[in-house]
Protein backbone atom coordinates (compact mmCIF):
# COMPACT_ATOMS: atom_id res chain seq x y z
CA UNK A 1 0.00 0.00 0.00
CA UNK A 2 2.87 2.21 0.82
CA UNK A 3 3.51 1.82 -3.51
CA UNK A 4 0.67 3.05 -4.37
CA UNK A 5 0.76 5.66 -2.25
CA UNK A 6 3.94 7.25 -3.72
CA UNK A 7 3.34 6.21 -7.09
CA UNK A 8 -0.35 8.42 -6.55
CA UNK A 9 1.97 11.43 -5.33
CA UNK A 10 4.80 11.13 -8.22
CA UNK A 11 1.76 10.74 -10.95
CA UNK A 12 -0.32 13.66 -8.96
CA UNK A 13 3.01 15.90 -8.76
CA UNK A 14 3.83 15.71 -12.60
CA UNK A 15 0.58 16.61 -13.59
CA UNK A 16 0.71 19.48 -11.55
CA UNK A 17 3.74 20.63 -13.16
CA UNK A 18 2.50 19.73 -16.82
CA UNK A 19 -0.54 21.86 -15.91
CA UNK A 20 0.23 24.09 -13.78
CA UNK A 21 0.88 28.04 -14.76
CA UNK A 22 3.73 29.40 -16.58
CA UNK A 23 5.39 32.69 -16.96
CA UNK A 24 5.46 34.34 -20.44
CA UNK A 25 9.34 33.67 -20.59
CA UNK A 26 9.00 29.93 -20.51
CA UNK A 27 7.47 29.52 -23.96
CA UNK A 28 10.62 30.60 -25.80
CA UNK A 29 12.53 28.31 -23.84
CA UNK A 30 9.86 25.52 -24.91
CA UNK A 31 10.07 26.71 -28.53
CA UNK A 32 13.51 26.77 -29.01
CA UNK A 33 13.42 22.94 -29.87
CA UNK A 34 10.93 23.37 -32.38
CA UNK A 35 11.25 24.65 -36.08
CA UNK A 36 12.56 28.28 -36.58
CA UNK A 37 9.34 30.34 -37.45
CA UNK A 38 10.24 31.38 -41.25
CA UNK A 39 10.74 28.03 -41.78
CA UNK A 40 7.49 27.15 -40.64
CA UNK A 41 6.07 29.71 -42.42
CA UNK A 42 8.00 29.30 -45.83
CA UNK A 43 6.86 25.84 -45.80
CA UNK A 44 3.31 27.27 -45.45
CA UNK A 45 3.46 29.75 -48.10
CA UNK A 46 4.77 27.01 -50.80
CA UNK A 47 1.91 24.53 -50.23
CA UNK A 48 -0.68 27.58 -50.40
CA UNK A 49 0.34 29.31 -53.31
CA UNK A 50 0.98 27.88 -56.79
CA UNK A 51 4.44 29.43 -58.59
CA UNK A 52 2.88 30.45 -61.42
CA UNK A 53 0.47 33.14 -58.89
CA UNK A 54 3.84 34.31 -56.88
CA UNK A 55 5.69 35.68 -60.04
CA UNK A 56 1.82 36.88 -61.20
CA UNK A 57 2.23 38.91 -57.71
CA UNK A 58 6.03 39.87 -58.79
CA UNK A 59 5.13 41.33 -62.05
CA UNK A 60 2.13 43.22 -60.37
CA UNK A 61 4.30 45.02 -57.87
CA UNK A 62 4.24 49.25 -58.36
CA UNK A 63 6.93 50.52 -60.27
CA UNK A 64 8.96 53.98 -59.67
CA UNK A 65 10.51 55.92 -62.76
CA UNK A 66 12.40 59.23 -61.43
CA UNK A 67 13.44 61.80 -63.69
CA UNK A 68 15.46 64.79 -61.97
CA UNK A 69 16.62 67.67 -63.89
CA UNK A 70 18.58 70.68 -62.92
CA UNK A 71 18.14 74.35 -64.97
CA UNK A 72 21.31 76.73 -64.57
CA UNK A 73 19.88 80.34 -64.58
CA UNK A 74 22.06 83.82 -63.93
CA UNK A 75 20.23 84.50 -60.71
CA UNK A 76 19.22 80.69 -59.26
CA UNK A 77 20.03 76.97 -59.40
CA UNK A 78 16.27 75.14 -60.19
CA UNK A 79 15.20 71.48 -59.13
CA UNK A 80 12.79 69.49 -60.87
CA UNK A 81 12.43 65.59 -59.19
CA UNK A 82 9.46 63.73 -61.09
CA UNK A 83 8.23 60.43 -59.67
CA UNK A 84 6.10 58.23 -61.85
CA UNK A 85 4.35 54.93 -60.87
CA UNK A 86 4.96 53.17 -64.35
CA UNK A 87 3.47 50.12 -62.86
CA UNK A 88 0.04 48.54 -62.39
CA UNK A 89 -1.31 48.70 -59.22
CA UNK A 90 -1.14 52.53 -56.87
CA UNK A 91 1.95 52.48 -54.73
CA UNK A 92 1.27 54.18 -51.43
CA UNK A 93 4.45 55.76 -50.26
CA UNK A 94 5.14 55.83 -46.81
CA UNK A 95 7.59 58.80 -45.22
CA UNK A 96 8.62 58.30 -41.57
CA UNK A 97 8.90 62.39 -41.36
CA UNK A 98 7.91 65.29 -42.41
CA UNK A 99 10.63 65.69 -44.74
CA UNK A 100 9.63 63.62 -47.74
CA UNK A 101 12.37 64.93 -50.34
CA UNK A 102 16.09 66.34 -50.11
CA UNK A 103 18.43 67.93 -52.50
CA UNK A 104 22.06 68.26 -52.21
CA UNK A 105 24.59 70.02 -54.02
CA UNK A 106 28.32 69.06 -54.27
CA UNK A 107 31.35 70.21 -55.56
CA UNK A 108 33.92 68.29 -57.85
CA UNK A 109 35.77 67.20 -55.01
CA UNK A 110 32.55 65.70 -53.17
CA UNK A 111 32.11 68.09 -50.42
CA UNK A 112 28.59 69.32 -49.71
CA UNK A 113 27.87 72.98 -50.87
CA UNK A 114 23.93 72.96 -50.32
CA UNK A 115 21.55 71.13 -48.78
CA UNK A 116 17.75 72.16 -49.23
CA UNK A 117 16.74 71.03 -45.66
CA UNK A 118 19.71 72.45 -44.04
CA UNK A 119 18.49 74.72 -40.94
CA UNK A 120 14.50 73.62 -41.33
CA UNK A 121 12.88 71.90 -39.21
CA UNK A 122 10.02 68.35 -40.04
CA UNK A 123 7.46 67.16 -38.21
CA UNK A 124 7.97 63.50 -36.55
CA UNK A 125 4.65 62.87 -37.71
CA UNK A 126 4.47 59.44 -40.46
CA UNK A 127 3.02 60.67 -43.86
CA UNK A 128 1.66 58.56 -46.93
CA UNK A 129 1.31 59.64 -49.94
CA UNK A 130 -0.68 57.47 -53.31
CA UNK A 131 0.34 57.24 -56.51
CA UNK A 132 -2.20 55.48 -58.62
CA UNK A 133 -1.38 53.62 -62.03
CA UNK A 134 0.34 56.24 -64.20
CA UNK A 135 0.17 58.85 -62.15
CA UNK A 136 3.51 61.16 -60.96
CA UNK A 137 4.28 63.47 -58.22
CA UNK A 138 6.49 66.90 -59.21
CA UNK A 139 9.07 68.06 -56.24
CA UNK A 140 10.52 71.78 -57.71
CA UNK A 141 12.53 73.87 -55.41
CA UNK A 142 15.08 76.57 -55.73
CA UNK A 143 18.99 77.66 -55.22
CA UNK A 144 18.63 81.23 -55.07
CA UNK A 145 22.73 81.67 -55.15
CA UNK A 146 25.17 80.88 -57.59
CA UNK A 147 27.95 78.91 -56.50
CA UNK A 148 31.64 79.75 -58.36
CA UNK A 149 31.74 78.34 -61.76
CA UNK A 150 32.84 74.45 -62.15
CA UNK A 151 31.26 71.53 -62.41
CA UNK A 152 28.83 70.09 -59.52
CA UNK A 153 26.49 67.38 -58.81
CA UNK A 154 23.52 67.38 -57.37
CA UNK A 155 21.60 64.94 -55.99
CA UNK A 156 18.08 64.45 -55.30
CA UNK A 157 16.41 62.01 -52.37
CA UNK A 158 13.04 61.09 -51.85
CA UNK A 159 12.91 59.83 -48.70
CA UNK A 160 10.42 56.72 -48.92
CA UNK A 161 10.84 54.38 -46.33
CA UNK A 162 9.21 51.29 -49.22
CA UNK A 163 9.74 53.37 -52.17
CA UNK A 164 13.18 55.13 -51.70
CA UNK A 165 14.86 56.91 -54.60
CA UNK A 166 17.99 58.67 -55.46
CA UNK A 167 19.46 60.76 -58.79
CA UNK A 168 22.32 62.16 -59.24
CA UNK A 169 22.89 64.85 -62.01
CA UNK A 170 26.09 66.38 -63.03
CA UNK A 171 25.88 69.91 -64.45
CA UNK A 172 28.40 72.95 -64.92
CA UNK A 173 28.09 76.91 -63.49
CA UNK A 174 29.79 78.65 -66.35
Amino acid sequence: MNNRLIISLLIAGALAFACGPRSRSDGPKTLASALPIHAITNANAAIRQPRNRRSAAVTAQPKLDAKFGVDVTPKALRFALRVTNIGNKHAELDFPTGQTYDFTVADSAGTEVWRWAQGRMFTQGVQNKQLGAGQAMRITESWDSIPKPGRYTAIATLNSSNYPVEERIEFVVP
